[in-house]
């Protein structure tokens, strides 16, 4: 079996590796268009929850993520004019860069062929093949020739934001809140490397607007935001890669296969960063597709529909919650009122799906000593999840 993958993201990669481990006689190529190395973004976030597939999936490849991933115990709210406040959880950072690295790695060790910079500027260039799958992203050119049948909708976010990184690494995930002349605007943190942090900020057009960022270039609109948060950041400097400010698209599609054409990642859906999870569902939808060419029972066309159903019905929840999460920020000024500990726990609850001992538990859990119980008790729990899933020697 012959199988393209248009796009070098951890979709495509991953989705390489897996086919490539279930049957070696696969001749699977990856098109990436950017040099090795070089990619969009920072680090990405995820939870035990991806990591307990990387591993059922891939132990060699899930170590050597586990391995370099960046480990954090707890949120941090800080807003101004309220105490710094505190919410359970942990997770787990990695830079994207990082992510592609040990993927590429693992595709290569297995035989998968990867072309870098191989800019895709017509579809019927794509060398001939059994499976085409299109994970380029959510402009996706694969998916956008057959706009009738592939049914894309985009959906525009309201709020602004801008992807930025910087050399300050934040303790652990960090949200923080500035009031300005203009309103609100705030970031959400993360560090995921030595000497690295993601810091993603958002505000609303009308903060935007005000602040004067319709009007800045890249350069000055940096150093705004620097002096805007220059007590959170220590001095340090943001960079935003040249990406610049943007509007969240939430992309959904009504069919996600045409033909030997199949959608994966950001080409078939997206989910807002306010749940952290575009990564997670990207890798889980190649988990899927593989599963999918190894278990359907009548080839390729049955294998597609079982794929697509399996992810859409994962999917509906979280992007439910992405939704009321995005939302909440959309409506963040409404909140920032609300004294710290209350505020923080709005900030938590903003997917609305909290039973109401939560709130005592939150409450409860603020002072010094009771939280550190709390880092203790999590830290058991990741600890004594991750001496579950298989070694490896990487």
């Amino acid at each position: 079996m012959r199988i393209t993958c248009v796009g070098g993201g951890p979709a495509g990669l991953y989705f390489a590796v897996l086919a490539k481990l279930a049957d070696p006689s696969r001749e699977i190529t990856v098109l990436e268009r950017n040099p090795p190395g070089v990619t969009y973004g920072w680090g990405v976030v995820f939870w035990d929850d991806l990591l307990d597939d990387l591993f059922r999936y891939d132990a060699i490849s899930a170590a050597r993520i586990w391995d370099a991933a960046y480990k954090w115990d707890e949120y941090e709210v800080r807003a101004a004019g309220k105490p710094v406040t505190h919410l359970g959880g942990y997770g787990f950072s990695l830079g994207r860069h990082r992510l592609l690295e040990i993927l590429g790695e693992r595709a290569a060790e297995l035989g998968v062929d990867v072309h870098y910079k191989d800019e895709l500027t017509d579809v019927a260039m794509l060398p001939p093949a059994d499976l085409i799958v299109a994970c380029d992203g959510a402009g996706s050119r694969i998916r956008d020739r057959d706009p009738e049948h592939f049914g894309a909708e985009v959906e525009t976010g309201r709020n602004r934001y801008i992807w930025l990184g910087t050399p300050h690494v934040f303790r652990t995930f960090t949200f923080g809140f500035e009031e300005t002349e203009a309103g609100w605007i705030w970031y959400h943190a993360y560090p995921f490397a030595d000497g690295a942090s993601t810091f993603i900020v958002e505000c609303t057009p009308e903060t935007w607007a005000g602040l004067g960022f319709d009007r800045m270039d890249p350069a000055a609109g940096n150093t705004r935001l620097e002096e805007i948060f220059a007590g959170h950041l220590d001095g340090q400097p943001l960079d935003d890669a040249g990406r610049g400010w943007l509007n969240f698209r939430r992309v959904t599609t009504r069919r996600w296969d045409h033909g030997n054409v199949v959608l994966m990642g950001d080409a078939a859906h997206t989910t807002h960063f306010a749940i952290g999870s575009g990564t997670k569902l990207a890798m889980q939808d190649a988990m899927a597709l593989a599963d999918a060419l190894d278990t359907a029972p009548q080839g390729l066309p049955a294998a597609l529909e079982q794929y697509e159903h399996r992810r859409k019905t994962a999917l509906a929840p979280l992007q439910r919650a992405a939704h009321a999460s995005s939302g909440w920020f959309e409506r963040m000024p409404d909140y920032a009122g609300l004294p710290a500990k209350r505020f923080s726990y709005a900030l938590s609850n903003r997917r609305g799906e909290y039973p109401a001992w939560r709130y005592l538990l939150h409450m409860a859990t603020q002072g010094a000593l009771p939280r550190t119980m709390l880092r203790w008790t999590l830290s058991a729990r990741r600890w004594n999840r991750a001496r579950r899933r298989p070694l490896q020697l990487t």
